[in-house]
């Protein structure tokens, strides 16, 4: 099929068809296999006769239901693209009811094919990145030929291992820096060789950089980051091959968020155990917090994230907290009090140190 009918397209064809003949109506690829309906029960079953007007390249009527695979009553419809088959139109109902309408779905199927040809080809290069990099992050469908043109145009090959980097704009500095590191993060992007990113408004840009590129420029983005702390954060997410950088931009929003204070720059390979943490749905979660966390003040949650940076050690949360063994004590103690875990007990430790990373 064209690169441009997606499976969205195909589903949006299918029911403008219907609303005007009221039958239930097919988009079957030339391999027979029913790409979008009406009837949301047969999309992915194959269609005998869907299959044999592709190959044919003619209308084929069915006046009998059942009478081959996957096929019901109705009228079959090959539609041509640039004098090429790409997709066969089912109608469903009675031939002579529903043939009228063939015709009618061929031509709302070339002009919606012609509107999204157009927008694409009017899109800036810089749309078309956006376009393509949110809709791998967040499984949009893009259809495969479209995605593998621009890859190939970028010099992206998909058999390589990439990482996803987040750049992160401190809320406070946006509205001031807009500008000026727009430019910096541009010219950071042309040092690591990143064919593929975009902005995402209003505080974060999204960029995906080879494996191999960036252990050699490690150094170069660390030291950005340390440049630029004032100004941003950013995250490195785990390898993945293109199709799958959803996997490594959710490990960065995860090393993003469990960045330490004090930090700009993190990479999720350094992570395990948010990593695990960020898979427990919200209700487990919350139910877990109840039992640790949700009685303590925000001045009891900060000794904790000392006292366990500082490896519960008393000595070590004193010089880092400026308090007297005897008040940190204290407190540990009214902490063990309000929320029944003892932070100078390993098991309990545990528990609170776990809702913390939560």
């Amino acid at each position: 099929m064209t690169p441009y009918i997606t499976r969205a397209l195909a589903q949006q064809i299918v029911d403008t068809v219907r609303d005007l003949c009221g039958q239930n109506v097919n988009f079957i690829d030339c391999s027979g296999t029913i790409f979008a309906s009406t009837d949301e029960s047969r999309i992915g079953t194959f269609h005998e006769i869907g299959r044999e007007a592709a190959a044919s390249g003619s209308v084929i009527e069915v006046r009998e239901n059942d009478h081959f695979t996957g096929t019901q009553q109705g009228v079959n419809l090959p539609i041509y693209h640039n004098h090429k088959i790409i997709a066969v139109i089912g109608i469903t109902g009675n031939p002579d009811d529903v043939q009228k309408y063939a015709r009618l779905a061929e031509r709302i199927t070339r002009l919606l094919i012609r509107e999204k040809e157009l927008d694409a080809f009017n899109r800036t290069e810089s749309e078309k990145k956006s376009y393509i990099l949110r809709g791998l992050i967040d499984h949009e469908d893009i259809h495969p030929e479209y995605l593998r043109e621009n890859l190939f145009r970028w010099n992206i090959d998909e058999k390589k291992s990439c990482q996803l980097l987040r750049l992160k704009i401190h809320s406070d500095n946006r509205p001031v820096l807009s500008a000026s590191l727009d430019n910096a993060v541009s010219q950071l992007f042309k040092q690591l060789d990143c064919q593929l990113f975009t902005f995402v408004y209003p505080d974060e840009y999204l960029a995906v950089i080879e494996e191999a590129v960036f252990h050699r420029k490690r150094q170069f983005l660390m030291d950005f980051a340390q440049k630029y702390k004032d100004a941003l954060w950013i995250a490195v997410g785990n390898p993945a091959f293109i199709h799958e950088i959803y996997d490594s931009a959710f490990s960065a929003e995860i090393a993003l968020k469990s960045m330490p204070a004090g930090c700009s720059y993190v990479e999720a390979a350094s992570l395990d155990l948010e990593l695990i943490l960020a898979s427990i749905n919200s209700r487990s979660k919350k139910a877990f917090l109840a039992k640790t966390l949700d009685k303590l003040s925000s001045e009891d949650l900060e000794l904790l994230r000392i006292y366990f940076s500082c490896d519960m050690s008393l000595k070590k949360t004193c010089e880092e907290t400026f308090l007297h063994k005897n008040t940190v004590q204290y407190r540990l103690n009214q902490i063990y009090k309000k929320c029944g875990c003892n932070p100078r007990e390993f098991r309990d430790a545990v528990r609170l140190y776990l809702a913390l990373k939560m």
